[in-house]
Parts: structure tokens; C-alpha cells; sequence
């Protein structure tokens, strides 16, 4: 079996645009932070600066927040939670619990089967929706509520773990397929009712909210790529349905109460053979699907797609295998099914997941929401979550009503704020500004783009990587998490890492820039990391209200170990207190 690329360590972007660390290196020179050799720090942390620049100061908040009072716990390397004296910690959700009262108590011996009713595995994202006592939907529950995971992957990338499968897993190909189907189950998303009884917290297996989305889930397709011939699959000739979700990692909630979960490292789930290209006639989907990371001869992570001819099993198999134009007699077109925001309805378990494609694909980490204003439109953050990829906004055509908090229908609403809209990339410049570009078909840098030709504006969002290379976007260090300020609206975006920073590349590595300044070499122990290894949190804010095309930009928190070079790594005077990486 060929392993794949480690998640988020692929870099598919080859255009000729900006990096975000030139752009930073230019920034930290203007504002004098570091003297042009760009070897002394001249302040002790970034953040005054970056409080100015985004139109702020220290004092900006509104109120101060109510403080916890524990002992601080020290770090440690210790494999297990530490928690502050007088507190304790224990599982409420685990991998195998059964999500209802007819699926057995799970073994952990690797015989347990029904996983399409248990936890998956690898939680990542969770987000809060907090239930009444009578059962309705409350945003101030705090004893009793659903708890939306993510299930992200399996333990090992190529095979599943140990606990799944009684021998360990078959490491050759074809995979068995009483193997394959734990896998496909055990991704996707759960929601799972908790309560707090008597002090203590547990989940509630026989709880009517209970609901598991894997990867073999009918899903609908919504937005501007609903019923395009770009998602025509032999599932779904018409495309308006697809089948499931996978690398669910990073999360939102909606104003109106559903949870959004975004949809990363997907490609690598997929194969493509080795003449591909040419069965193609070597047409544009060639391009689109190297700039998602799926060239010819691509193996799969699992090899799903040997366990079997059946469809379930066939449809991770991207290849032009049919004869049709459309794509509508094979999984050709499989790959632009995936990648997208999903929106759920934890509250109603009858109610299918929608994929919201009219904010685009790409490897999506968080999607969180401006501060909602009546009578405006809401605006979404988003990241791309892979080295030198882009940070997105959606802004939604419908303006916000505050009766929509509490709606009739969690989903139409969601068809109403999420379906039509615009979509933007960041574009970043050195003097501490920043634009978001239109992804729009209308645009002349799109349309006469000689990298990939556009049909439409389904096209454009769902080859939003491409899009993006057209209209000049920054390349970042893997913007991953965003949050909102909830009073002063300023947007933080997480930059993770990024192993391909040069202060001099060759071949495909990327130069620093004013946004993503940073190049050193990191050594533990006998390893030896270069690139941006500790990653730097971004701070933004619009200039003209969410809508708006303006922004002012800083860098808030550059990661670093607190005893790490101060001339050049741990440029925020991190402590060991307070220090952190990616």
C-alpha cells in the first residue's frame, strides 16, 4: 500500500503569488520592530503594535472577563490530562461508545462491529448546543446540552489502528472489506446528548438527539454548485446528492443554532491510476485535481477502493473509468463532492447534513462568524489548511434578523444566509492593510486567467485554490482556527506552520514575506526542523464593516519556546508560562 503525504503537509500551490512572510518581513521593518539585518528584536512582544495597527488599544475591551480561580498547572510531558489541585478530569464521550441502547458496550478487542451507531475516532472540533429541561434548544444551558465532534481519521494513516481490527489490520492490498467498512464508519461527526447529574457528566445513550453522519452518509449539495455537471456522479447523475464526510477537523455554530464542520485533508482518501490523464483526453479536471493534491497515479490512504466492486467501495476511485461526457456513469468527478463547510441540525436528527458549497472548497479548518448586526450581512472566516494556502471570507447576500436566532427552520435558514453570497480571499501588504478580493466569475483576473479556464461561478468555488492563485492571494503559513472577538469583531487566524519558509527557497519552497516573516532552524533532540516550525497568530479587522473589501492586519503572538533565540524566534518575549507552538 502507498502512503500518503501526512496531512497538511502538502503544498500544492505552484503560483508565482505572494508569500505572507515577504509581505511580513517588509511590515516588522517598517514598524521597526527589527533592524534591517532582521536580527534584533527592538520590543519585547508584538502586541502593542498590533493592537494600533488593527485600530485598537490595550484597553479595548468592552469589560473584563469573570476569572477562574485554580493553581496553575505547570507544563509537563507527562502522557495524560493534568488538571489543578481540587479538580479532576474523566471521559464522557470515548471511541466505541454506543450512541444507543441496541448496540452492544463496546469490547475494545477489535471484534466490535456497528460503528455506524458508536463514536468515532479522533475527536477534533466540538461545539455546545445547549437543551432545555423541556428539550428545546437554550443558550443558556449549562448543565444539559448536545456535544457536536468531529471524528477527523484513524490512528494510522495507511492502515487502521490496532483497536479496530483484531489482527491489526491487513497491510496488503486489496483490503478486506469487513476491514474497510469499520473505517468508513468510524469518520464523520457525531452529536451526542450530555448532563450533568448530581456533579457528575455523562453522555445519555438513549437519547433521541443522538445522531452519527459517517462517511457513506447521503449528504444533499446546496449553493451555487448544486446540480452542476463539475459534482454529475454516477451516485448522483443530477448532482444535488453525495455520500458522506471525512477529515472533519476544525468547527463553527451558526447564529440560528446548527453547527458547521469543515471538511480538510479529504483528498488523500482517493486514487488515481496511472493513466488517468490520458483517459481524460488531459482536460482541465487534470489541472484542478493536481492543485488539490490528487496527480496521476495517487494512491489512497486506506485503499478503500480494493475492498470490492461495489459501489461504496468503487466511488473512492476517481479515475475516468466510464464512458459518459458528464461523468454521471463513474466517480470522476467524486473529488468535487468533497471539501466543503457542512452544515448539521443537531436538534433534529431526521434532517440530512447540507454541504454549503457556495463558500467554497478547499481544506477547511473553523468557520466562524462575524458579530451578527441587524439589518447587515453576516460574514464567515475561513482558513485553507495546507502550507502556502489562502485565508477565505464569505459574505452572505441576505442582511441579518435578529428573529432568525430563534427560527422556525434551522436549515432554511441555512439555505437563506449560506447559498448566495460572495466570496473573497486575502490579500495581504506590507504596510499593515489588506484587501479581499471578489472570487467572483465577473472578475477579469478570473476569467482571463491562463492557468485554468472558468465556466461559471460553480467552477470558481469549487476550484477555489485556483481562484485564488488568479486574483494574486497571499500565501500563509496553514491558516487553520479563526475566532471572532465578541466585542471588538476583530478576526484572529491561527497560522500553524510551515515547513517550506525560506529565507533564500529553491525548487518549490516559498520565500518569508511581511505576513509570514519567519525562518529558523528548529533542534530537538537529534531532529533538526527549519521553516516557520512554531506558526504565529494573525490578527485582522475590517475597515468598512463585514462587508467591507478593507482590513488592517498584525501579527498578535508569534509561537516560540520561551528560551528560543529572542533576535529570531521567540519574537514575542514569550515566558514559560505562557509559550506555545503551532
Amino acid at each position: 500500500m502507498s502512503k500518503n503525504l501526512i496531512p497538511n503537509h502538502e503544498d500544492c500551490n505552484s503560483s508565482n503569488n505572494q508569500a505572507f512572510h515577504q509581505i511580513l518581513d517588509a511590515r516588522l521593518s517598517r514598524r521597526g520592530i527589527i533592524t534591517k539585518s532582521g536580527q534584533t528584536v527592538l520590543a519585547a512582544t508584538i502586541s502593542s503594535w498590533g493592537l494600533s495597527a488593527c485600530g485598537g488599544s490595550s484597553n479595548a475591551v468592552a469589560s473584563s472577563p469573570k476569572l477562574m480561580s485554580f493553581a496553575a498547572v505547570s507544563k509537563n510531558l507527562l502522557d495524560k490530562v493534568t488538571v489543578p489541585v481540587g479538580y479532576t478530569a474523566k471521559p464522557i464521550y470515548a471511541l466505541g461508545d454506543p450512541l444507543n441502547t441496541m448496540t452492544a458496550a463496546y469490547a475494545n478487542n477489535g471484534n466490535d462491529t456497528g460503528y455506524e451507531n458508536r463514536a468515532g475516532d479522533h475527536h477534533d472540533g466540538m461545539e455546545w448546543f445547549g437543551l432545555s429541561s423541556t428539550g428545546r434548544p437554550s443558550v443558556t444551558a449549562s448543565d444539559r446540552g448536545l456535544l457536536a465532534v468531529n471524528h477527523e481519521a484513524t490512528t494510522d494513516e495507511v492502515l487502521s489502528s490496532f483497536f479496530l481490527h483484531s489482527n491489526g489490520g491487513t497491510a496488503s492490498l486489496p483490503r478486506p472489506a469487513a476491514e474497510v467498512d469499520k473505517e468508513t464508519a468510524i469518520h464523520g461527526i457525531s452529536i451526542v446528548e450530555v448532563k450533568n447529574t448530581a456533579g457528575s457528566w455523562g453522555y445519555v445513550p438513549s437519547s433521541s438527539f443522538n445522531q452519527r453522519v459517517t462517511s457513506l452518509t447521503e449528504v444533499e449539495i446546496s449553493g451555487v454548485a448544486k446540480g452542476n455537471p463539475l459534482l454529475a456522479t454516477k451516485y448522483s447523475p443530477n448532482a444535488t446528492l453525495t455520500r458522506g464526510t471525512v477529515n472533519n477537523c476544525g468547527t463553527g455554530k451558526t447564529p440560528w443554532g446548527t453547527f458547521l464542520t469543515g471538511e480538510e485533508n479529504w483528498a488523500g482518501y482517493f486514487t488515481r491510476n496511472a493513466a488517468d490523464n490520458t483517459a481524460r483526453g488531459n482536460d482541465k479536471s487534470v489541472t484542478a485535481m493536481n492543485r488539490y493534491g490528487r496527480t496521476q497515479g495517487a494512491g489512497s490512504r486506506h485503499g478503500w477502493e480494493t475492498a470490492g466492486s461495489a459501489d461504496k467501495y468503487q466511488r473512492w476511485n476517481i479515475s475516468k473509468t466510464g464512458v459518459s461526457m458528464d461523468g454521471s456513469d463513474d466517480y470522476r468527478n467524486e473529488l468535487n463532492t468533497m471539501g466543503y463547510v457542512v452544515e448539521i441540525d443537531p436538534y433534529d436528527p431526521s434532517r440530512s447534513a447540507i454541504k454549503r458549497t457556495t463558500l467554497g472548497r478547499f481544506a477547511h479548518e473553523s468557520a466562524v462568524f462575524g458579530i451578527p448586526t441587524a439589518g447587515q450581512p453576516l460574514a464567515v472566516y475561513m482558513g485553507d489548511d495546507s502550507r502556502n494556502e489562502y485565508i477565505y471570507k464569505f459574505v452572505s447576500t441576505a442582511v441579518w434578523q435578529a428573529s432568525d436566532a430563534d427560527p422556525v427552520s434551522r436549515m432554511a435558514t441555512g439555505d437563506k444566509y449560506l447559498d448566495s453570497g460572495k466570496l473573497y480571499v486575502a490579500k495581504f501588504a506590507s504596510d499593515g492593510t489588506g484587501q479581499w478580493v471578489e472570487l467572483s466569475i465577473t472578475n477579469p483576473l478570473i476569467t482571463a486567467y491562463a492557468g485554468y479556464m472558468f465556466a461559471d461561478q460553480a467552477d470558481v468555488v469549487v476550484s477555489a485554490r485556483l481562484a485564488a492563485d488568479a486574483v494574486g492571494a497571499t500565501k500563509m503559513d496553514r491558516p487553520e482556527w479563526a475566532a471572532v472577538h465578541p466585542t471588538t469583531g476583530e478576526i484572529y487566524v491561527t497560522l500553524t506552520n510551515n515547513s517550506n519558509r525560506r529565507v533564500n527557497p529553491t525548487g518549490t519552497q516559498s520565500l518569508v514575506d511581511s505576513a509570514n516573516p519567519r525562518y529558523f532552524t528548529d533542534v530537538k533532540g537529534t531532529a533538526t526542523n527549519q521553516g516557520n516550525v512554531n506558526g504565529h497568530i494573525m490578527r485582522m479587522k475590517e475597515s468598512a464593516g463585514a462587508s467591507g473589501a478593507a482590513f488592517a492586519w498584525d501579527v498578535y503572538l508569534f509561537g516560540a519556546q520561551a528560551d528560543a533565540d529572542a533576535s529570531k524566534i521567540n519574537l514575542s518575549g514569550l515566558t514559560v508560562d505562557q509559550d506555545f507552538s503551532s
